[in-house]
């Protein structure tokens, strides 16, 4: 008589879909720039998710730069069969003279969420707003605002003596204060990720590293200098009548930049949307 043997079924392979898909490095990634779905259609796994929120606006005149979105990363996310929403915020929308920049919008994975960045300052009395990472200070010695722990950084400070502004803050470091009539430079985003920005064309590339979540440039008082917005597509501070405060790359969560502009000419630079990327080994 034949014996019988008992065998254990094999495990379903992992198979997912959702957002840009492409395969690099021994990874698969899945990056969504726009809000969406990721769908594990079979098996299970622990996968690895950089979640980026929209960056915050510059203030509206003599103003401090954006704070970057906040960036949050989780090595070892658990998946199985099902649907995971993925919301994608919206960068902090350009405001004009006596007005903080408006906050960007939270991105989410799931549970995982990362806190839309902080608005700059306009001139005193109106402050700059904490967020993932905070807004930068603007004239008559406005403070930088707080980022989030984990996420992001603070802005810098600007001046009373001469209406330059601080920088916003980036997920790499803090904004910068003003310098003399300068306005400070937006802080870098983080380089941590740099692979996945290769790997997936995104992020802002500086010289082969790929940054997300660079701080907005604060306002200068130097007619025609402008102050950088931070690696990971921080928008340039300005300076000038009608010259508006610019704007951060779209998907990279980067803060937009100040201004210093006067007499309600000018808008702020508008902060840049998020992005989230999904990787897994293959």
């Amino acid at each position: 008589m034949p014996i019988l043997g008992i065998f254990a079924s094999a495990p379903a392979p992992f198979s997912a879909s959702g957002g840009t898909e492409v395969t690099s490095g021994g990874f698969k990634y899945h990056k969504f720039t726009s809000s969406g779905s990721f769908v594990v259609s079979s098996g299970s796994k622990n996968v690895e998710v950089l979640c980026i929120a929209g960056g915050g606006a510059g203030g509206g005149d003599l103003s401090g730069g954006g704070g970057a979105g906040g960036l949050k990363y989780n090595s070892s996310f658990s998946v199985t069969n099902g649907t995971y929403t993925v919301t994608i915020g919206a960068g902090g929308a350009a405001t004009s003279l006596g007005s903080s920049g408006n906050l960007g919008s939270n991105s989410s994975f799931s549970s995982i969420t990362a806190t839309g960045g902080g608005g700059g300052s306009d001139a005193s009395p109106v402050s700059a707003t904490t967020g993932g990472s905070g807004g930068g200070g603007g004239y008559n010695a406005q403070t930088g605002a707080a980022g989030t722990s984990g996420e992001g950084n603070a802005g810098g400070d600007g001046s009373t003596a001469n209406a330059a502004c601080g920088g916003g803050g980036g997920a790499g470091v803090a904004g910068s204060n003003n310098s003399g009539a300068n306005g400070g430079p937006g802080g870098n985003g983080s380089s941590a990720y740099s692979t996945w920005g290769s790997a997936t064309t995104s992020g802002e590339n500086v010289g082969g590293t790929y940054y997300y979540a660079g701080g907005g440039g604060g306002g200068a008082n130097n007619f025609p200098a402008t102050s950088a917005g931070g690696y990971g597509g921080g928008g340039i501070g300005t300076s000038g009548l009608g010259v508006n405060g610019g704007n951060a790359t779209a998907n990279t969560g980067g803060g937009g930049g100040g201004t210093r502009g006067g007499g309600g000419a000018t808008v702020s630079g508008a902060g840049g949307s998020g992005i989230i990327i999904v990787r897994y080994a293959v």
